[in-house]
């Protein structure tokens, strides 16, 4: 029974409060209460207790109370869902979103009053401020939301009716040309075999470029994985950052992304030698590695590579020899480039590459060369023949 009582306002008059037991808030599990204050008589007070636990007793309290939920509350409970869902190296980058993109912009607003006019400053903010990423960030603000309808706090996404900006330099035209042409990825590796990281720089952005393997994919690889009698290589698992920015090895991107891949004699030769070379120096080192479990590329203790470690051999080679500039990634665009330069079916490169669509090997790596654009334009005037 809910307890009315005596208490003092500043000027010293008596007035009569209460505080009534809501139950327990679905959101948070935490305990719900409300307090009434500032009535002169104690009949004023029991009143009022009195209509508000018939409004408790027909739900509507308890739904007035959900409704006050911050965006951070129900935020909190999505993300405790949705870590049971993905990987860690996945939550991990949205936790990152959410606390410095979205949760700055959305976490203090009441569930319940957040609008389209909200949805619509904050994504153009994002857009004006020149983050790639806008749509991520209004799409995660989409899932929050859906989240509330599904626990019964609003009825409507407004994150879904916004207009979302177009960018009209259209970055992904830009990563179209972040590969090497056959030319230039031929004197790439000419001048990295005479650079001071050569041992193990050169035989990692082989494999990158004449596999379509990923970073990530490379710098989980271990010596068990390559077949060097058949020439492939068994792509299992991922290095990626985990909680407290911590490596870990996940099992790779997608489940096309789990597959074997094919290698070319030079390639396997290359890494062969690497293996050599590699078990020399730890020895030298004082590390006794077993060759089968460590893996292929790793510091000067037998440990995994950090994965800044290549985009570092990269910069200190393009900066010395004055190379285009491209990013680490750009090996993985090379390969898929040159294989449809060189005539590969777009099924058997998005089988190398790991893509889950050839719709994604089409959209982002069709940067047809001009060597391609020659043979088309020539390959048609030879067609009509006039």
């Amino acid at each position: 029974m809910t307890n009315i009582k005596e208490y003092q306002d500043k000027d010293g008059n008596t007035l009569f409060q209460f505080q009534l037991y809501l139950g327990t808030d679905p959101l948070t599990g935490k305990k719900k209460r409300t307090t009434r204050r500032g009535f002169k008589t104690q009949k004023e007070a029991r009143l009022a207790l009195s209509r508000l636990e018939i409004q408790l007793q027909k739900g509507e309290l308890n739904s007035m109370a959900n409704q006050n939920s911050t965006f951070n509350e129900v935020y909190d409970l999505w993300f405790t869902q949705y870590k049971q869902t993905v990987k860690e190296s996945t939550w991990v980058t949205t936790e990152r979103i959410f606390r410095l993109h979205i949760t700055p912009v959305f976490g203090d607003y009441r569930i319940s009053k957040i609008t389209i006019r909200h949805c619509q400053q904050a994504i153009n903010d994002w857009f004006n401020a020149g983050l790639s990423k806008y749509h991520t960030f209004l799409n995660y603000v989409g899932k929050v939301l859906d989240f509330a309808i599904n626990i019964g706090l609003i009825s409507y996404n407004p994150a879904k009716r916004v207009i979302v900006p177009k960018n009209k330099n259209d970055r992904s035209r830009d990563n179209l040309e972040n590969y090497y042409s056959k030319d230039e990825l031929k004197h790439f590796f000419e001048c990295l075999q005479d650079d001071d990281n050569a041992p193990q720089a050169y035989p990692f952005f082989r494999l990158l470029a004449f596999s379509g393997m990923r970073k990530g994919e490379a710098l989980a690889l271990t010596w068990k994985d390559i077949n060097f009698r058949d020439n492939t290589i068994s792509i299992n698992k991922t290095q990626s950052r985990g909680d407290n920015a911590k490596l870990v090895i996940q099992s790779p991107k997608t489940r096309r992304s789990n597959r074997n891949i094919s290698i070319d004699p030079t390639t396997v030769s290359v890494l062969h030698h690497w293996q050599i070379e590699q078990r020399k120096l730890l020895l030298q080192l004082g590390f006794n590695v077993n060759q089968k479990e460590s893996y292929v590329f790793t510091n000067e203790r037998g440990e995994m590579l950090q994965p800044s470690k290549p985009r570092k051999w990269l910069e200190h080679t393009l900066n010395r020899y004055d190379l285009k500039h491209v990013t680490v990634h750009a090996f993985r665009h090379t390969y898929a480039t040159l294989a449809f330069e060189s005539g590969s079916s777009v099924k058997a490169v998005q089988e190398q590459l790991g893509h889950s669509s050839y719709n994604t090997t089409l959209d982002i790596y069709t940067a047809v060369t001009k060597p391609v654009k020659n043979e088309t334009s020539n390959r048609l005037a030879k067609y009509v023949n006039f």
